[in-house]
């Protein structure tokens, strides 16, 4: 409100000098940024971020499977110590003990591997579920709907905030810029009118 009663009234003032009218449009234009600008673009970045997402969570809750597997034995420390390559693989914290466990695949392939044990302390024989592809590999546990939901949002506020940040960030070079040239024209001045100053017969 304050911006639009400065453009109001900059625009009949006798004393307003041209960098003044443009400072308060280039004000107006930064606060239609914030409130209007920055949040439309925010929703639309929020909106495509969730579909991506959610068309993501979905692929993902199709192609990957819940299977029960069988503790066989404790995994060899060399074994534990490995890293997957494969980065969509379950990760595992450092305290928790790695085991060999068997499982049935959906295309009932049999499969045995080095997994985190799903209690502590494992013993053989113990029955859990893990996250498989169709052919068996291990797999992440897939996106949540309401995880994805959330990543979304946060990303259409950073966006909109962002462009927010932009404008009043655009909005404040410009006004430096402007009030450095005032103050060069008006060093010019005073460089011209300095010495005449107080002079009798000078016209000041």
């Amino acid at each position: 409100m304050r911006t639009a009663m400065g453009v109001w009234r900059w625009r009949r003032n006798p004393l307003r000098r041209p960098t003044d009218l443009f400072e308060a449009w280039v004000a107006f234009a930064a606060l239609v940024c914030v409130l209007v600008v920055a949040p439309a673009i925010g929703w639309v970045a929020g909106v495509r971020v969730d579909g991506t997402l959610q068309q993501a969570a979905q692929e993902q809750r199709q192609e990957r499977h819940l299977v029960p597997a069988v503790v066989v034995r404790p995994a060899p420390v060399s074994a534990a110590e490995e890293v997957s390559a494969d980065p969509s693989a379950q990760r595992t914290a450092p305290h928790r003990t790695q085991i060999v466990a068997s499982w049935t695949a959906p295309d009932g392939s049999s499969h045995e591997g080095t997994v985190p044990a799903a209690e502590e302390p494992p013993r053989a024989g113990d029955r859990f579920r893990i996250w498989t592809d169709a052919h068996g590999r291990l797999v992440g546990q897939p996106l949540d709907p309401s995880a994805a939901a959330f990543h979304a949002g946060m990303a259409g506020l950073a966006a909109a905030i962002g462009v927010a940040a932009l404008g009043e960030t655009v909005r404040r070079l410009v006004v430096r810029r402007l009030v450095h040239r005032r103050y060069i024209r008006l060093d010019r001045a005073w460089a011209a009118a300095g010495p005449d100053w107080g002079r009798a017969g000078a016209g000041s």
